[in-house]
């Protein structure tokens, strides 16, 4: 962006209504090039003679706004003509001024709408010319008349444009500007609507037949001044009639008002997450042909898949799919549909592995991992969810949320083996490590402070939010794993680790010392200092798990553990208790510890808690809770309850690299040095999947044929790996298709 262009607002107060600053752009013969870099203070579109020129939406997305606002760069090139070029960019709410989460009142980071704009002009010969936003710009009403993030949009389409005045300097933005290098939000999968239902209560309901983030298409002919109105939910209650209870203030609803024409209705400035709507203005009877919704996420490359003759398995990893498709709209959020839509920070890090599995998340996550960074506070805490929210900014954090700051990276440079990601991250992983050093009294724990723990854990009671396992040893156990990665990504970018490894060792020790007896995990109490026969036991599915995962256990101890953990669940009726902290660790650690059938008993499981309960009670993504319905229809809670939530996804992991068998040595990344250890179970009777790597693409597909297994393995030219087929001594392979038989 260039220094001479200025940022612009209306002249007068447009409330909640898009407004559109209009320039122009006088063109000679000859033209080379023109590049348009492009932002607002809100979210826009952008046309150049009234065509638009982008398929992005809701651009310029969301960053922390009081440190940097991202601009776009456009070839419009081929969209000028000789003479006078209408340049236009409408600007709406956004999520710079809708009101936000818990802060429903007032505009959060701006009180009104503003943009920013500048084209350069190549010409043969060397000639080049410039457009700036400017006093000169002119501000005009839109049909938009309201539009936020969580109410929706309201459109009348037979109000004709009116010029407010000219634009004036906006003085108070002082932001820095920095280049897009993410994938722009984008429209993707098209949904036709499945049915027409006619609920109990008489109500006119859609269904798509598919939970989603996005919005929805109308194409209608009728008279100047009917309105169309639909309202957006996930679910019906237990008597079939539209629910919205679990989207709190959200309204999530668009009216249109029509123009007299054929139009075609959907939002600007807006998005949902729904899987039915709502029918509440409509002229004449609605048919379904007429109603499309369309997905909007990121704009990302799909490099994962995988299938199984498994139904229920199938339709599980489809769930995880639309899960991160639905909540990796421009920063990864929570959930797509209530009054939150927030980019927590433990759902990310839970789940950072298996979404990079499914797509490259590198740019994606690069953009959010910097806006993290741009919050860090000035003692290394990081917020719970990021951007933050003004007048959310609590202090601290928790564990297990702020170590994205660390994890999300390590999961990063394992996907993809480049380095940069260390380096760009690094004070930001160092910052939230010496945070956790000075957190607390005790030098070498994290003891006290407040913490969401094993979150949504079904092991403390019945509508308990904070699991069973103590939030002390979660955070300690973090504590010691953050560090641990620390010290192995300071080490790949040639960084003096020393101090730090030093440390890790008097991490792991005291956390050792304080939260283990013979080999156990223990619930530490304050004055306890060296008298375990004080201590109770504290034996939970998470806390084993994470003993194994975050290797925490000696050696010796790791098998009784594992027995232990096994016990647990058998003692559970085969059914996990574990929430967002221990559920992602359970299958990996099973595994590792040869308890393969264990693991897919698990993941087979069809009774809550389990991640095929919701897949049977017909779930289309992933719950925010086990049982966010209830087998008698009835709804966990209206509060706290997303039927589209992605962190219990991160179970996909596990089929790419235990079902299907890809994974990575333990010292290698970028699968520079891929191992392809397949397991299979007669339950799912084949599988099949691939992973797009740096290195090329790796396919695997079982199937049972009588006694038998056959596998396939493909190998990207110049790549080499080590199979490991059961029953058969390991081999190392180079590229090119294989087949075996066991």
């Amino acid at each position: 962006m260039n220094r001479k262009s200025k940022w612009i607002m209306p002249p007068e107060d447009t409330g909640s209504a898009a407004v559109e600053f209009r320039g122009s752009a006088d063109i000679a013969g000859g033209l080379k090039r023109a590049s348009a870099c492009v932002s607002a203070m809100g979210v826009y579109k952008f046309r150049v003679n009234g065509r638009e020129v982008s398929s992005a939406v809701l651009a310029p997305g969301w960053t922390s706004y009081k440190n940097r606002v991202l601009y776009q760069r456009y070839d419009i090139t081929d969209m000028l003509s000789e003479g006078k070029n209408t340049l236009s960019v409408s600007v709406g709410k956004g999520w710079a001024r809708s009101p936000l989460s818990l802060m429903r009142e007032g505009n959060l980071y701006a009180d009104h709408p503003s943009a920013i704009f500048y084209l350069k002009l190549e010409y043969e010969g060397g000639k080049t010319k410039e457009v700036f936003s400017d006093g000169k710009w002119e501000v005009w009403t839109t049909p938009v008349i309201n539009s936020e993030i969580y109410d929706g949009e309201t459109v009348d389409l037979t109000v004709a444009p009116r010029l407010i005045g000219e634009a004036l300097p906006d003085k108070g933005i002082d932001v820095r500007l920095a280049p897009q290098y993410s994938g722009l939000v984008t429209e993707h999968e098209r949904v036709a609507a499945r049915r027409l239902i006619t609920a109990p209560n008489g109500e006119k309901i859609i269904d798509f037949g598919q939970n989603l983030a996005g919005y929805v298409e109308i194409r209608i002919t009728g008279k100047a001044g009917e309105r169309v109105s639909i309202s957006h939910a996930e679910v019906l209650d237990k008597d079939g009639n539209f629910y919205t209870g679990n989207l709190r203030e959200a309204k999530q609803r668009d009216t249109y008002t029509l123009s007299g024409g054929r139009d075609v209705l959907k939002p600007s400035y807006t998005y949902h997450g729904f899987r039915y709507v709502r029918i509440d203005e409509f002229p004449g009877e609605p048919a379904p042909s007429a109603f499309t919704a369309i997905a909007l996420y990121s704009d990302m490359k799909r490099t994962g898949y995988f299938t199984s003759a498994n139904q229920d398995v199938d339709r599980l990893f489809r769930n995880v799919v639309w899960g991160e498709r639905s909540n990796f709209v421009d920063i990864p959020t929570d959930c797509p549909q209530r009054d939150e839509r927030l980019g927590w920070t433990g759902d990310a890090q839970v789940f950072c592995r298996t979404a990079s599995m499914i797509y490259d998340t590198s740019r994606f996550f690069d953009k959010w991992l910097a806006d993290l960074a741009a919050e860090q506070r000035a003692d290394g805490s990081v917020p719970r969810f990021c951007p933050m929210v003004p007048g959310m900014d609590e202090e601290g954090n928790s564990a297990g949320w702020g170590d994205a700051a660390v994890i999300c990276p390590w999961e990063l440079y394992r996907a993809y083996g480049d380095p940069d990601v260390i380096r760009r991250n690094f004070p930001l992983m160092r910052g939230w490590i010496e945070y956790m050093h000075s957190a607390g009294d005790e030098e070498y724990l994290w003891i006290g402070g407040n913490h969401f723990g094993d979150w949504l854990a079904t092991d403390a009671g019945e509508g308990a939010y904070v699991g069973a396992t103590q939030t002390d040893f979660i955070a300690s156990a973090y504590y010691a794993y953050s560090l641990s990665l620390f010290v192995k990504m300071g080490q790949v970018i040639g960084e003096d680790m020393t101090g730090y490894e030093k440390l890790y060792t008097s991490v792991r020790r005291a956390f050792r010392e304080t939260f283990m007896s013979s080999g156990m995990p223990v619930v530490y109490k304050k004055g306890d200092g060296a008298n375990k026969a004080r201590r109770t036991k504290a034996v939970t599915q998470t806390s084993l798990a994470i003993l194994l995962a975050f290797d925490l256990a000696d050696p010796g101890e790791r098998g009784a553990i594992a027995k232990k953990l096994v016990a647990q669940i058998k003692e559970n009726g085969g059914k996990m208790s574990t929430g967002f902290i221990g559920t992602p660790l359970l299958l990996p650690v099973l595994s590792s510890e040869g308890y393969v059938t264990e693991a897919y008993n698990l993941l087979l499981q069809t009774k809550a808690p389990s991640w095929l309960y919701p897949v049977r009670h017909g779930a289309t993504t992933m719950w925010e809770h086990w049982d966010s319905l209830r087998t008698d229809g009835t709804f966990w809670s209206d509060d706290m309850n997303s039927f589209n939530h992605y962190a219990y996804g991160a179970v996909a992991a596990w089929l790419f690299e235990t079902a299907l068998g890809i994974r990575q040595t333990e010292d290698s990344a970028g699968y520079s040095q891929p191992v392809i250890a397949p397991r299979p179970d007669r339950r799912l009777g084949s599988a099949s999947g691939s992973l797009d790597t740096p290195h090329g693409k790796i396919g695997v597909s079982w199937q049972y044929t009588d006694e038998s297994v056959r596998y396939e393995i493909s190998i990207p030219d110049g790549m080499c790996a080590r199979v490991e087929i059961p029953g058969k001594p390991p081999v190392n392979v180079t590229g090119g298709e294989y087949i075996y038989t066991t």
